[in-house]
């Protein structure tokens, strides 16, 4: 049931709704007091929408490992592809954990002298750290990030469109091309979110914007074969419904769990 090119499915409709109602959130507390408790609950350290960052990661960490594993039973060697499956798995999973700072917080662990001395935030974490006058996150990481999304989420699949090779090459790497829909939908959520709220932590809206965008197609893309040339995890069309109602209301669940957790945050702009 490869290739399928239905855009209207319950996971990615899903997934712009959540999207969109954090937006929308973000903007009703921010036209009241954009320095208020609530929208540092919203946007600050452990708060929801980080939470929701590190939830997606993880659960999309924990999916592209079991694709993985579930493409290399069906192979007789390794490919290329699962390697590039496998190194998509690391680097999520390696997100997810930067985004708690591994747990720092968490745990009651001090930072180490070398991150206090070179962390922006005095965390123990790698995307914080000192850059200049700035952090490596927002010197470095926010530009790649931005080419990055820009390429693979417009780029790659307007020239794909055209040139099927392109599409064949990308996937033989282990890497889908999201659809250009759902793509539209994350970015136009990305840019109201920037011009629209004022606020120190509103690139964390971005962040969580793409958590969920990328979890929600990679599920589409992997597992019930959206727009991806390879063979899907689930072939049969009636189970593919049901898998993807039941992803939808994880979702949903992924965003409830975040909001319980980040109420639970002392504001401390």
């Amino acid at each position: 049931m490869g290739s399928r090119t239905s855009f209207l499915t319950p996971v990615i409709v899903t997934a712009i709704a959540i999207n969109a109602v954090v937006l929308a959130a973000a903007l009703a507390l921010a036209s009241s007091d954009a320095e208020s408790p609530s929208m540092w609950r919203l946007l600050g350290e452990d708060g929801l929408v980080e939470w929701m960052q590190f939830l997606c990661f993880t659960v999309l960490s924990g999916l592209l490992g079991f694709i993985a594993m579930d493409k290399m039973s069906r192979q007789p060697r390794i490919s290329l592809e699962v390697l590039g499956i496998i190194g998509l798995t690391v680097l999520v999973a390696l997100a997810a954990l930067e985004e708690i700072s591994w747990f720092q917080r968490l745990l009651g662990i001090d930072s180490p002298e070398f991150f206090k001395q070179n962390n922006k935030q005095f965390e123990t974490n790698l995307h914080n750290l000192a850059l200049g006058g700035a952090s490596l996150h927002k010197t470095i990481l926010v530009k790649l990030i931005f080419v990055v999304g820009i390429t693979h989420n417009v780029i790659l699949p307007l020239v794909a469109r055209t040139r099927p090779a392109v599409k064949s090459w990308v996937e033989s790497l282990g890497i889908y091309l999201p659809p250009l829909p759902a793509a539209y939908a994350y970015l136009l959520l990305v840019l109201l979110s920037h011009l629209l709220i004022d606020h120190p932590r509103k690139g964390e809206l971005s962040e969580m914007f793409g958590a969920v965008h990328y979890l929600s197609t990679a599920f589409m893309a992997y597992m019930i074969g959206l727009g991806y040339g390879r063979p899907a995890v689930i072939d049969n069309q009636a189970d593919s419904r049901k898998v993807s109602t039941l992803f939808a209301m994880l979702l949903v669940f992924l965003l409830f769990v975040s909001w319980l957790l980040g109420s639970t945050y002392n504001p401390q702009p």
